[in-house]
């Protein structure tokens, strides 16, 4: 039977106040699907037969069911690698706007469905910004185009105003710096990653469904990112974060515990504390797999590091008890950003967050430690691409991991006093040891 559109009204979809909502029927390869009209109908416009006779409607419904053969002839041979399913939602969506926030929404709900939520939240900043751009929660992708993105890099460059729900259900208003130069590479990076998932999701070359018609950043130029800012402290600097005097069970005791423990187990991320138990320790070993790259390597990012005695206390006080006192990984990041601001006060370290542990711990390995650039990237469980084929027939030697872990952690328990044995690479050494923690 040919493919064909009709419009159709049934008894059983009969709503409260006594009117029918008008199906389009979808007929193709021996099944049925509908799609919903913008028309209703009440029984003194149909027949007893449920045939619609008021004229009206009858001149609306032809004007959108010859729009739809229009749609299937533009298919013309390609229709037969159609399902029926797949020609409902071409016929359904095919002039529908895309609106880009819903969008946003849905990827970053199928991330955290996939445990990614920490990737999630890197859209999450997209869409919020985009909000705060457009001052408007829904945004056609068809407003994304090369001159708004100039004038949105300006605006993301300005210091701003937002407006936040906070975890306690209260709106909160924040003054933020403008991006720097790093920031925003890495923003319009993850932008013109969303869009391309979009036009992954809504355009299908090989059948001819070209939803979005057009590519921004053609015309607008992501670019190469700055040179990476080496993030690390020297020993005596880790030594002053270790031994900070912080007021007891404050979020400021928090950002140095786990700036700490972060340091003892290898630059092991907050969210990877978060979602550990007590099924994570074996025979004295943390054992996890690292959330940010789970689901990109054949391994799942599993890592086994040695708990060493400095780590113990810590694993104790942390361990299990975060996802308990924060419901969700968001609230103890938040944590983190209060305590950190406190923490930098005390210490006067200006630039100190979470992530500068395992910058710091990598960095050490190299400059301080000598060791190889290998067999720092085991200890930070890092994606290997140039050794990826080799590694499959390769069995994990935690041992590695344990000699890095054990060289960085002795410097603590050594201060360099002369300076004829402080290790100072120049800065383009500095900077190859950050590429290698920068994953």
């Amino acid at each position: 039977m040919a493919t064909t559109v009709s419009a159709r009204i049934y008894s059983h979809h009969e709503k409260s106040d006594g009117t029918f909502n008008v199906k389009y029927v979808v007929y193709h390869k021996g099944e049925r699907k509908f799609i919903d009209s913008p028309h209703f109908v009440s029984k003194r416009q149909i027949t007893k037969d449920f045939e619609i006779k008021d004229k009206f409607v009858l001149r609306w419904l032809d004007e959108a069911l010859d729009d739809c053969r229009v749609l299937i002839s533009t298919i013309n041979s390609r229709l037969d690698f159609f399902t029926c399913e797949e020609l409902r939602d071409y016929l359904r969506d095919s002039n529908k706007d895309i609106d880009l926030i819903e969008f946003a929404n849905s990827h970053i709900d199928y991330l955290k469905e996939n445990d990614r939520e920490p990737y999630s939240r890197t859209f999450r900043k997209i869409r919020n910004s985009l909000v705060d751009y457009f001052g408007r929660s829904h945004v056609s992708i068809n407003e994304i185009h090369s001159n708004m993105l100039y004038m949105y890099e300006r605006f993301l460059k300005a210091p701003r105003t937002i407006s936040r729900i906070n975890q306690l259900g209260r709106l909160v208003t924040t003054t933020e710096k403008g991006l720097s130069k790093g920031g925003l590479h890495a923003h319009m990076r993850d932008l013109r990653t969303l869009f391309n998932e979009a036009k992954r999701k809504f355009n299908n070359d090989e059948l001819g469904i070209i939803r979005i018609k057009h590519y921004p950043f053609t015309k607008y130029k992501v670019g190469t990112p700055p040179a990476t800012k080496v993030r690390s402290f020297d020993i005596e600097e880790v030594i002053q974060i270790r031994d900070s005097i912080v007021p007891k069970d404050t979020r400021v005791e928090l950002a140095r515990d786990m700036f700490m423990l972060s340091f003892y187990l290898c630059g092991t991320n907050a969210v990877d504390f978060y979602h550990a138990s007590d099924a994570n320790i074996k025979e004295g070993r943390f054992e996890y797999n690292r959330s940010k790259t789970q689901g990109r390597r054949q391994d799942e990012a599993f890592i086994s590091i040695k708990i060493v005695e400095e780590a113990k206390p810590l694993l104790n006080k942390y361990l299990g008890k975060l996802s308990t006192r924060y419901g969700a990984y968001d609230y103890l990041d938040y944590a983190l950003y209060k305590g950190m601001k406190g923490l930098r006060e005390i210490t006067g370290l200006d630039e100190l967050t979470l992530y500068w542990a395992r910058h710091t711990f990598g960095t050490l390995a190299r400059n301080a430690c000598r060791m190889s650039v290998d067999d720092i990237g085991e200890a930070l469980n890092h994606i290997d691409n140039g050794h990826a084929t080799t590694d499959i027939y390769l069995a994990k030697d935690w041992g590695i991991v344990d000699d890095v872990q054990h060289q960085v952690i002795e410097l603590l328990n050594y201060r360099i006093n002369d300076p004829q044995n402080v290790i100072d690479l120049n800065p383009e050494d500095s900077r190859k040891a950050m590429r290698i923690v920068s994953a």
